[in-house]
């Protein structure tokens, strides 16, 4: 969902405002739905109970699915058209302190709930509650309808960490917390559907929405997704794997044509929504506004039917993104369940034309209609009261700020960290013209705007931040030292003038506070959001690239607005805050103090999906780096806890940073991004050219001729995907792979050989025989099939077991044939590796095995 929504879509759209003053809805108490009631066959006391007594997942749908089929049978037609769409913008009977947009209105006299959306997938985003003082401004005309959608007075919940810092935990207990979290305040906010979690590819650094999804790997993605589902699932709510499939780029996102290969898709950018289904039994999926292989994603029966469902068995309901739909019939006919926001295809008028002209028919609506109220039975949506209970802000807040650190990376530690606790001066540097050392960082945020006021769909209003400097000085107190001074230096974009704690000063000045400090800590990173890719276009439709689409993953580039696609000429124009050249400036200023400014100095990052990384950062003379991603509404305190040493960085990259020139961004063709404009002139078509090389794969493979690996060292990466220091260090011995009842067991020991407690990932990858390539697409160099998070005292050993099952979800052993439109296992030697990261010199043959 937009900002805009692009309300031109529509006639009944652009009508919305004329009817809100009716806020029709069939609820009429904050019972509906949740008491049984013996008139009506599907919430009998007995059903209920049979309900609630189902144990396992089948048992429990197969009664949901027959309480389904028995409302179904009473419901009139013209109540199962109401039931097919959300709802107009409304005051919700059952919670009539909401202006809500995000929902389906119930029907109180067949004990039908107001059904409730929320979006995600970083917290409970924008949901179905904005104040009702909005509601009294649009009918007095001073606001419009859409204040319902974005309004910033949206509930409050706890603003998580991004999802790529999940990601970056390599920890499905992480994600397990963070579904938890989200699936707790949904309950207290009354909520059923979380719009999440997002599982999407990183396939292009710059993609806006990159902080919602879990990376460039899809077996790491699906396992994030797995357990977020299942903890958010397990809270009695419904979790929607989104957006269905191929959603790689929000330029032109309505409209783009998405030209992707079927083993490709099979073999990247299916299987996390396939982990999703059959691992994680998520019980939504929802369709994407891009076209896949000549189809829109909401109409494309391959995808909706012969994959989803016929494949994979997926039982859940297909629900559109907000004004996905492109069709009546259509969409019917491919299999879609939902529409969302409001009655556009499937409005009354539409649905009676279709049913008499024969293009759709009832069974159709009614099968729609099971699918969806199947996991609502299920869920247990129809058999609780509809009610809204105080959020424990302080609890969440204690779990977010835990999931900060535990997604954090530190990519290179040149003796700055971590900070001692006695230390006496701190500076804290970063752009008056970015968020990074001034707000607490998430999707969207503005300079000088509470979080949540970006319009984004993710955006989530929190109840408390902490901005950056008060987390490092209440870390100081916490840590004993009261004398201590920190002070926030902030530099104007041309690198000439600054303000020390406000005061202006010369850059010049800023640099001698700097020299003589006992500590430096600089704040840089790519803010991004919904609505729009990170790079510069000279035309509003994103027709030609003004700028390489690598600058968009710099330090350097920056819009006043990240949901905006930046234009020239306009209010929106691409800026260069010259950031690297500042930290430059830093780091090459002469240390006042006995430590050389390389080992007191540190770039903590916080980014979209990783940084294009200057070779000057990079080495020994460059600062101590920390990636904390966008942290949230806890911030200041999780980049405390870990600079200061409270908590000890664990993180791995879920992403490659490139050296800036080596990296797919800046070989792009137009034809892979942002797309070639078709016969029409006007619609862009993108094809997915580098076929199975995406991500890590396309540096091992070495697409562009420049990444052919230097003693085990790809020149083209500044930091590998899966790497990440300590602030301890380990040994991985002993690695041994083993045939065991049809399947592998890799099996090493890790030792902290260090002096401090920490945590550490140990990496499998799987390089297929070379006959893998002669099915299809030639295969990358190697494949993730396997981690686990170990965390060890110092001193400790830990044996480490990881599996490789060549039935499970993700394939990991097999190659999708399109030829036989089957997974195939290609006969010869697999080779396992075994290690710290995807790097070569990271990485150790743990054994073979053939097929």
């Amino acid at each position: 969902m937009k900002k805009s929504f692009d309300l031109r879509r529509t006639a009944l759209a652009l009508a919305v405002s004329s009817a809100l003053a009716l806020a029709a809805c069939g609820g009429d108490d904050d019972t509906a739905g949740s008491a049984p009631d013996n008139s009506l066959a599907w919430m009998t006391e007995a059903v209920v109970a049979e309900q609630k007594a189902a144990t396992a997942d089948t048992a429990k749908e197969a009664v949901a699915n027959r309480r389904a089929k028995l409302l179904l049978a009473a419901m009139t037609l013209e109540q199962k058209q109401q039931q097919l769409t959300g709802s107009l913008p409304e005051i919700l009977p059952e919670l009539p302190e909401c202006y809500g947009a995000r929902h389906v209105s119930g029907i109180a006299a067949l004990k039908i709930p107001t059904f409730r959306i929320t979006n995600g997938p970083v917290g409970v985003g924008q949901n179905d509650c904005v104040s009702k003082s909005i509601y009294e401004q649009v009918i007095a005309g001073l606001k419009s309808f859409t204040a319902a959608y974005t309004d910033p007075s949206s509930a409050k919940a706890t603003a998580l960490p991004s999802a790529m810092g999940v990601a970056a935990s390599f920890d499905p207990a992480v994600a397990t917390a963070f579904g938890e979290v989200i699936g707790t305040e949904m309950n207290n906010l009354g909520l059923h559907v979380f719009e999440a979690p997002g599982v999407n590819m990183a396939r292009l650094p710059i993609l806006g929405r990159n902080f919602e999804y879990f990376g460039e790997d899809p077996y790491l993605t699906g396992t994030m997704g797995v357990a977020e589902v299942k903890a958010v699932q397990a809270k009695g709510l419904i979790g929607m794997a989104k957006h269905f499939v191929a959603n790689e780029q929000e330029t032109n996102r309505m409209t783009i044509q998405q030209t992707v290969d079927r083993q490709v898709l099979r073999e990247i950018y299916l299987i996390p929504f396939e982990m999703a289904v059959k691992d994680g039994k998520s019980a939504s999926i929802m369709c994407a506004y891009n076209y896949v292989n000549s189809f829109s994603s909401c109409q494309n029966e391959e995808m909706l039917t012969g994959v989803l469902r016929n494949d994979w068995g997926f039982t859940g309901y297909v629900q559109s993104d907000f004004f996905a739909m492109k069709s009546t019939a259509g969409t019917l006919d491919a299999g879609m369940d939902h529409e969302m926001p409001i009655p556009q295809f499937w409005s009354k008028t539409n649905l009676n034309a279709g049913l008499a002209s024969g293009s759709i028919n009832t069974a159709q609506l009614d099968k729609a209609l099971e699918r969806r109220y199947t996991q609502m039975f299920k869920a247990g949506i129809f058999d609780r009261a509809l009610k809204q209970t105080p959020i424990d802000f302080t609890a969440n807040g204690v779990v977010a700020r835990d999931i900060g650190a535990k997604a954090a990376v530190l990519l290179q530690n040149n003796g700055a960290l971590p900070i001692a606790s006695t230390v006496q001066t701190v500076v804290l540097i970063g752009k008056a013209t970015q968020v990074y050392a001034q707000q607490a960082v998430a999707g969207g945020v503005m300079v000088g705007q509470p979080m949540g006021a970006g319009g984004g769909s993710s955006d989530v209003v929190p109840n408390y931040t902490v901005a950056p400097v008060d987390g490092l000085r209440d870390a100081l107190k916490a840590l004993g030292n009261t004398t201590a001074k920190v002070k926030l230096i902030l530099v104007d974009d041309g690198n000439t003038t600054a303000t020390i704690d406000g005061t202006a000063t010369t850059f010049a000045a800023a640099l001698t506070e700097a020299a003589n400090a006992d500590a430096v800590v600089m704040m840089a990173g790519t803010i991004s959001e919904e609505g729009a890719d990170r790079a510069t276009f000279t035309a509003t439709n994103g027709t030609t690239l003004a700028t390489p689409a690598g600058d968009g993953s710099s330090l350097d580039w920056y819009a006043a607005r990240s949901n905006v696609i930046a234009t020239t000429g306009t209010s929106n124009t691409a800026k260069n805050s010259n950031t690297v050249a500042m930290i430059q400036a830093v780091m090459a200023t002469a240390s006042a103090t006995a430590t050389p400014m390389a080992q007191k100095a540190t770039l903590v990052l916080k980014d979209n999906a990783g940084v294009s990384m200057d070779p000057s950062l990079v080495g020994a003379a460059g600062p101590s780096i920390l990636e904390v991603w966008f942290p949230g509404q806890e911030d200041g305190n999780i980049v405390a806890d870990l600079v200061f040493g409270r908590k000890t960085p664990g993180g791995k990259l879920p992403v490659t940073f490139p050296f800036a020139g080596k990296g797919f961004l800046d070989t792009v063709t137009t034809q892979q991004f942002p797309g070639l404009v078709g016969g029409d002139g006007v619609t862009q078509v993108v094809e997915y050219t580098e076929k199975l090389h995406m991500g890590y794969r396309w540096y091992d493979a070495n697409v562009s001729g420049q990444c052919a690996p230097v003693a085990g060292v790809n020149p083209c990466v500044a930091f590998p995907f899966g790497h990440g220091l300590s602030y301890t260090t380990f040994t991985t011995t002993a690695p041994s792979v083993a045939l065991a009842s049809g399947k592998y067991t890799v099996k090493a020991t890790v030792t902290n050989t260090g002096a401090k407690a920490g945590a550490e990932v140990v990496q499998v990858y799987l390089s297929l025989p070379t006959g893998a390539s002669t099915v299809g697409a030639a295969q990358p160099p190697k494949r993730l099939v396997g981690f686990q998070k170990v965390d060890l005292a110092a001193g400790a050993s830990k044996e480490i077991t990881l599996t490789i099952d060549p039935a499970a979800s993700n394939h990991p052993l097999s190659v999708w044939s399109t030829t036989y439109n089957q997974w195939i296992t290609a006969a010869g030697t697999y080779t396992v590796h075994l290690g710290k990261s995807s790097s070569p010199s990271d990485l150790v043959v743990a054994g073979t095995f053939t097929r």
